[in-house]
C-alpha cells in the first residue's frame, strides 16, 4: 500500500530503540526523512545509522524532551537540515512501577516532565510551522493504562491520560489548518527494555524471575490473542496514522493497538 510518505519530514521522540525506533523505521522505509531524538546519545546514534545503512535517510539530535531549550533545538535543526515538517510523533516515555503510597514525589515529576511536558514542549515546538503550512500530523503514544487504569502505574496512567484529552482537544483547535493529531494506545509490549530487565532477574534471582513468569501468563490470559505486542505492532498504526493519503479524515482518536486486551 502506498502511504505517500516519501520525502516527508518526520521527528520521533525517544528514537533510539524500542517504539520509538520501531516507529523511525517504519517511516523511513516509506521513504520518510527521519529526525532521530533521544537523551541517549549511544542509542539515538546506532538507530540513526541502522537507518542510513538501510537506504533511509535520518538525522540524529539528542534531546532531553522535558528541556524546551533542547526540544527548540531539535525543530531548528530539523528545519535546517529538511526545511520543513510534516509529521511529530511524541514517543518518549519515562514509567515508574510502584504504588502511589510508597512512590516519592521524584517519581512524580520525572513521568509528568517526560510524558506529559514532553509532549506539550515538542506539539508547541513545531505548532507555528504547520499551521503557516496548513498542513501536519501530530501523534502521541498513549497507553491503555490511561483508559482502564493500571494498579502500580498511578502517574504514569494519569500522565498518559493527560495526552489523550490533550490530544482530543487539540484536534478541534487545529483541524481547521489541515492538521490532523491522533494517539495510539499500546498495551503490554516486549520493548528491549523489558527484555533486559527479564534477562537481569532471570540471571540475578531465579526465584523472583520464575514468580515472573506465572504472573505473565496469568496477563497473557486477559489478551485475546494470546500475545503480548511488539514494537512493530505500534510502528504499523503510527506509520498508517501519519499518512494523509490514507489516513486523511482521521484526527481527534485514541486508537489501541493491544492485541484485544482493553475494549473501549
Amino acid at each position: 500500500m502506498d502511504l505517500a510518505l516519501k520525502d516527508k519530514v518526520g521527528i520521533v521522540t525517544g528514537a533510539g530503540w524500542g517504539m520509538g525506533k520501531a516507529i523511525a523505521e517504519g517511516l523511513a522505509e516509506e521513504g520518510a526523512r527521519v529526525v532521530v531524538a533521544d537523551i541517549d546519545e549511544a542509542r539515538g546514534i546506532a538507530a540513526t545509522k541502522q537507518i542510513v545503512d538501510s537506504g533511509g535517510e535520518a538525522t540524529f539530535v539528542r534531546a532531553d524532551v522535558s528541556r524546551w531549550s533542547e526540544v527548540q533545538q531539535v525543530v531548528s535543526a530539523a528545519l535546517e537540515r529538511f526545511e520543513h515538517i510534516d509529521i511529530l510523533v511524541n514517543n518518549a516515555g519515562a514509567w515508574v512501577m510502584e504504588s502511589f503510597a510508597k512512590m516519592q514525589r521524584e517519581s512524580w515529576d520525572i513521568q509528568i516532565n517526560v510524558n506529559y511536558y514532553g509532549t506539550l514542549n515538542f506539539t508547541k515546538a513545531v505548532l507555528d510551522h504547520m499551521i503557516s503550512r496548513k498542513t501536519g500530523c501530530i501523534i502521541s503514544i498513549g497507553s491503555d493504562a490511561a483508559r482502564i487504569g493500571e494498579p502500580t502505574q498511578t502517574i504514569y496512567s494519569g500522565t498518559k491520560a493527560a495526552i489523550l484529552a490533550f490530544t482530543r482537544s487539540l484536534a478541534k483547535e487545529v483541524g481547521r489548518y489541515g492538521i490532523r493529531v491522533n494517539a495510539v494506545c499500546p498495551s503490554l509490549t516486549r520493548v528491549e527494555r523489558r527484555v533486559e530487565m527479564e534477562e537481569s532477574m532471570r540471571r540475578e534471582d531465579p526465584a523472583k524471575f520464575e514468580a515472573y513468569q506465572e504472573q505473565m501468563k496469568k496477563a497473557l490470559r486477559l489478551y485475546p490473542l494470546g500475545k503480548f505486542g511488539a514494537p512493530q505492532d505500534v510502528a504499523n498504526m503510527v506509520v498508517f496514522l501519519a499518512s494523509d493519503l490514507r489516513a486523511g479524515h482521521i484526527t481527534g482518536q485514541t486508537i489501541s493497538v493491544n492485541g484485544g486486551y482493553c475494549m473501549v
